[in-house]
């Protein structure tokens, strides 16, 4: 069994960086486990542990999906977190004008379904997970840095592929292995 998922990366630039860094700087008391820069990505489709004999099919649907779609542009754009701001769980940057990647993401889920690997029972919302919330010394204080990044500009993405990971959970974080690259509007 390996553990996939099929997800965007996103190579992080400078606006990017410094927007984490300082975010994380100033939430350094905090216990939030923040994603590594290089695992930086927006998940398509979160397969879990999967039999290594399915592999090949999955791949195959992902490349024929892929061919069926042209390469767009992606502006990260804004902050907001999953749970309440009482008991907030993720923090996550959102994406402006998502409906090339809300597309791609629809039509990978719907051909999987169809093909038996099944939808999760949310609807999909694209978006960069950054920090997993584990426990806040402040409430107040979180949501009020949370709003300081609210209309933030992050970071432009050209989006011209997408890839099937192999996560290896560890103690020092997750281990991510890219299996294969899905090239948006080509064969093969």
């Amino acid at each position: 069994m390996q553990r996939l998922f099929a997800a965007i990366k996103v190579i992080p630039e400078v606006t990017l960086l410094s927007n984490y860094r300082e975010l994380k700087s100033l939430l350094h008391n905090d216990k939030i486990t923040w994603v590594g820069e290089q695992n930086i990505h927006i998940t398509l489709k979160f397969f879990g542990d999967t039999p290594e004999s399915d592999i090949p099919t999955i791949e195959n649907i992902l490349s024929q999906v892929a061919s069926g779609h042209h390469p767009f542009v992606l502006n990260l754009e804004s902050i907001g977190i999953f749970g309440s701001s009482y008991n907030p769980r993720v923090i996550w940057l959102g994406i402006k004008e998502p409906e090339s990647v809300n597309a791609l993401a629809e039509d990978i889920l719907n051909t999987l379904d169809k093909s038996g690997y099944p939808r999760d029972d949310q609807h999909f919302r694209p978006h960069l997970t950054i920090g997993r919330v584990k426990m806040l010394k402040f409430k107040k204080d979180f949501q009020n840095i949370i709003n300081r990044f609210k209309s933030t500009y992050f970071q432009e993405v050209q989006v011209n592929s997408f890839e099937l990971f192999e996560s290896k959970l560890t103690p020092q974080g997750p281990i991510y292995t890219k299996l294969q690259t899905f090239y948006l509007g080509r064969n093969g």
